[in-house]
């Protein structure tokens, strides 16, 4: 079976796309896993105008609106992002201003922990500051998503390093209350097929899990090889979620909210 977008969801995939959750869900902070984290273990890298906040920009492209903006919200992203700027918003469904322009709308899925097979990597090396080049470098290669110069600040980061080169790095981004995202999972092309990625993520999940925290993570609805690698681990599909960027007009008018599909 595929979505609207053509990716493979069949199987526990697509059960569980359409399956519905309920007020009893202990993991609904994660329908705003921005919003969760900017108010709770990450409120120290908060900058706010009134309920909108956001990341430093050189730490995350993220934004965090309430889970209903009303006009007022929306004037105030506008004053903390500044004219003509584009946000980001993680797991934005609702609707945007008339003329705010959609930059970017990226159709996601989101896993949760659900009997990872979770331990520590003996090769696996922390990084720190002083390996953000490398870092970066390995980032422009692969293509994993946002991954900006103060990033590694968001939590943990391990790597893989072969001949004192960094080959491969896993890490932590979003931090709502009981939950952190494994993210900046990526290997260089010429080490793929080593099973890096695997060993990185069961990794970054051991040490989540020895917080008494539960990993959880996004990829592309489309990217199946890695939703079947997902999977395989012991993620389970929580939700499909969707990925936007939007533009902050030059000029604010009165303009009434538009759907943002």
């Amino acid at each position: 079976m595929s979505d609207a977008n053509g990716a493979d969801v069949s199987g526990p995939i697509g059960q569980a796309l359409g399956a519905p959750r309920t007020a009893a869900d202990a993991s609904l902070v994660l329908d705003n896993p921005a919003l969760g984290a900017l108010t709770g273990p990450h409120a120290h890298f908060a900058e706010r105008q009134g309920r909108v906040l956001r990341y430093p920009v050189d730490v995350s492209p993220w934004l965090a609106l309430p889970d209903r903006p009303d006009a007022e919200d929306w004037a105030d992203v506008a004053a903390l992002a500044g004219p003509g700027t584009e946000i980001a918003l993680p797991g934005f469904g609702g609707e945007i201003p008339d003329g705010w322009e959609v930059t970017f709308r990226i159709d996601g899925v989101q896993f949760v922990d659900d009997g990872l097979a979770a331990a520590p990597e003996p090769e696996a090396v922390l990084l720190g500051p002083a390996d953000v080049p490398e870092m970066l470098d390995l980032v422009e290669r692969t293509r994993p998503g946002p991954f900006l110069p103060r990033t590694v600040e968001m939590g943990t980061y391990l790597g893989i390093r072969r001949d004192g080169a960094l080959i491969a790095m896993a890490g932590e981004r979003l931090h709502p209350p009981g939950w952190t995202e494994i993210s900046a999972v990526c290997t260089d092309p010429a080490f793929r097929g080593e099973g890096l990625a695997t060993r990185l993520i069961l990794a970054v999940a051991h040490g989540i899990r020895e917080r008494g925290e539960t990993p959880f993570l996004h990829t592309g609805a489309q990217n199946t090889t890695a939703i079947r690698l997902y999977e395989a681990l012991g993620f389970r599909l929580r939700r499909r979620i969707t990925f936007l960027g939007v533009r902050v007009p030059q000029t604010l008018g009165q303009s009434a909210a538009v759907p943002a599909l």
